[in-house]
């Protein structure tokens, strides 16, 4: 199981990437473990020395009791000190950067979360990017139906 955050590509340039465990509850955990969950639209905040997950919507689980759930309320990441520290410290010292989930995956019976240190695009490197992935698959295309006529 491998759930993207599908926007990220498009809108940031990653600089530094980095795992992280994150704290769930029992319902949450099956919920996430079958996929039900949305990155998009999330970032990471840091909080007295604590990294917290905000704004991803964790489904509720289809069998869970819970009657006063929130799908969007913030979840820490578990990260070793010196790493958010490091996070912490680039963020204050550079503008323009933030920190974006990319995926979360589970590994082994661990759910993990990959963050990353981005910059957000412009509109113009946007652009650009779109660009040149159609010309990207265009070639691909091109090269495909060539290979087949021959």
């Amino acid at each position: 199981m491998k759930i993207y955050n599908r926007y990220f590509r498009r809108n940031y340039e990653a600089i530094e990437t980095y795992e992280a465990g994150i704290e769930l509850q029992g319902d949450e955990v099956k919920s996430v473990l079958e996929g039900r969950i949305k990155l998009e639209g999330s970032y990471i905040k840091n909080i007295d020395n604590q990294v917290f997950l905000t704004k991803a919507v964790i489904y509720k689980y289809k069998y869970s009791s819970n009657k006063n759930y929130d799908e969007q309320r913030p979840r820490r990441l578990l990260l070793k000190k010196r790493e958010i520290i490091r996070i912490k410290t680039k963020l204050q010292s550079s503008r323009g950067l933030t920190v974006i989930p990319l995926s979360c995956y589970n590994k082994g019976r661990y759910i993990k979360l990959e963050i990353a240190l981005a910059r957000g695009r412009t509109d113009i490197e946007k652009r650009k990017l779109d660009k040149k992935r159609k010309l990207q698959r265009i070639a691909e295309k091109e090269l495909k139906e060539h290979l087949k006529n021959q």
